[in-house]
């Protein structure tokens, strides 16, 4: 099983924060880090968002005008260095340039053009010490890389997928970004750029196209591990033959997926996790090239984990089940108390994560647990009815007035075909 940072990527108003509480209960073994790319995609001098564009002193408020998405990675190089393993949820579209515009590299963790044969490296933004300017980047692009990360520091994540119906979160997200809660998110406008799932369906196709992710599905596997008699020693020997992650072992499958003579493996790495291009420490590596697990190759191919997609529905319906699945998926330890946050401390870590957004977690922040919802039985089973869309409409018109109602709709619609795509992955238990 990779040790490697689990990235949960996603779009807005998914439930993803509350999703994230459940792991940031777990303090002694993993370090939640909570959005931290939008630091630089809204920010800093390599920002993508046009969104504080002509809004220097908001920018200067954030705080982030230093954020590249270099200074990003080498904060996660830092907190993996405390031993825990980290949790890193964001949205997806922080790694891309609006509208499907066509990426280039950031130029804090590529390099800048200079004419033919020639390149520099460019440090937090700037080129001798001249700011660099907001996209487009004067940065090469990678071949078929959709985002402004490079291929092999994608590849130091071990990553997930979280999604919602757009009919759920599109009128939430419209609403952080009208008044009065505008006020509070500073959020003046709603930009159907921002909605978040054609990124993520790009990076998840993406990511499978260089076999960092998939073939093997989690919720495939979840079925086949309850029907096999597959028998796991703690040596690591598997006796059933079975595949993980595509590659077949003869006399059994490692948990990373390596072939083994014998199916025995201390997680197939040697003890200084030493590659051809560096040392990794909590599967981070300063040159963004990992080796843990000895899953990552020195050419830069990551053998891929398998698919996890969380739709939040299924989520809400059944918490413990999907988390439960989302664990084993990962490699964390589940218990069921990861499910309840009320302490002291619970609440004060939350605040301190969740207050760079602010008005968006306002329901997650106040939150003690994650329970089944009101129309689901104890096993996730639903007993109420979707919304029609006249439904939908009716209500939308009323909270948001005929203009707000006709945005909604417009962007709901343009994109459940991106959701339905990625939902057939999800796991559902």
């Amino acid at each position: 099983m990779s040790n490697k940072p689990i990235f949960v990527a996603t779009h807005p108003r998914a439930c993803s924060t509350a999703f994230e509480r459940v792991f940031m209960t777990q303090r002694d073994t993993l370090k939640c880090v909570h959005e931290p790319f939008g630091d630089a995609f809204y920010y800093g001098s390599e920002r993508l968002s046009s969104r504080y564009e002509d809004n220097l002193a908001g920018r200067e408020d954030s705080g982030f005008t230093q954020s590249t998405y270099r200074t990003i990675l080498d904060r996660f190089q830092r907190e993996a260095s405390e031993g825990k393993r980290l949790l890193i949820k964001d949205m997806a579209y922080y790694l891309f340039p609006p509208e499907a515009a066509p990426a280039s590299i950031a130029p804090s963790v590529g390099r800048v053009k200079r004419g033919v044969g020639t390149t520099e490296a460019v440090v937090n933004g700037t080129t001798n010490g001249t700011p660099k300017a907001p996209y487009p980047y004067d940065t090469d692009a990678e071949p078929n890389n959709p985002t402004v990360i490079p291929r092999d520091t994608l590849g130091n994540f071990h990553f997930t997928f979280l999604i919602r119906h757009p009919r759920s979160s599109i009128p939430s997200y419209y609403r952080c970004c009208v008044p009065p809660l505008d006020e509070v998110t500073g959020f003046y406008d709603f930009m159907p750029s921002e909605a978040g799932y054609d990124e993520l369906r790009r990076l998840f196709d993406y990511l499978r196209s260089i076999g960092q992710v998939g073939p093997e599905i989690a919720e495939e596997n979840l079925n086949r591990r309850s029907a096999s008699n597959e028998v796991d020693l703690s040596n690591g020997v598997h006796s059933s033959n079975v595949v993980t992650n595509g590659i077949h072992s003869s006399n059994g499958v490692l948990s990373n997926g390596d072939h083994s003579s014998n199916g025995v493996s201390s997680n197939g790495i040697s003890a200084n996790c030493i590659s051809s291009n560096g040392i990794s420490s909590n599967g981070i590596s300063s040159n963004g090239i990992s080796s843990l697990n000895g899953v990552h190759s020195s050419n830069g191919f990551t053998r891929g984990v398998e698919v996890c997609v969380i739709d939040a529905d299924n989520l809400l319906d059944n918490p413990a089940g999907i988390v439960e699945a989302f664990c084993k998926s990962t490699g964390i330890d589940f218990t069921p108390d990861m499910l309840e946050w009320s302490t002291e401390a619970d609440q004060q870590q939350a605040e301190e994560a969740f207050s760079k957004w602010p008005g968006f977690h306002d329901d997650a922040m106040n939150s003690c647990d994650l329970k089944p919802r009101q129309h689901a039985d104890v096993n996730g089973h639903k007993k109420k009815k979707s919304k029609s869309t006249e439904d939908e409409d009716t209500e939308w018109i009323e909270k948001y007035g005929e203009k707000g109602a006709k945005i909604i709709r417009q962007t709901v619609d343009a994109n459940i075909a991106d959701y339905e795509y990625l939902k057939q992955f999800a796991i559902n238990v």
